[in-house]
């Protein structure tokens, strides 16, 4: 199993690789992308990319498959990562 902080950069890739997406992550996490740059080690920041997934579950169930893991792993990475 995977640390949380590995889960949070692997779904923030996935996310980033796709520009409306990557934009709405932007938008909806208030994130700027010099913040997620400098913050990539940051548990906050981690946190917040996980709980975007975990808040549209159409994108939580592509990444958790994208990243041959679960749904349920991504959303409980957050919450250890928002602690």
């Amino acid at each position: 199993m995977r640390p949380p902080e590995v889960l949070a950069l692997e779904a923030l890739g996935w996310a980033l690789a796709d520009d409306k997406r990557a934009e709405r992550l932007l938008s909806l996490t208030g994130l700027t992308p010099e913040r997620l740059r400098n913050g990539l080690t940051d548990r906050g920041v981690q946190a917040a990319v996980l709980e975007f997934l975990a808040n549209h579950e159409p994108d939580l169930v592509l990444a958790a498959d994208a990243l041959d893991t679960t749904p349920e792993t991504l959303v409980a990475a957050a919450r250890e990562l928002s602690r």
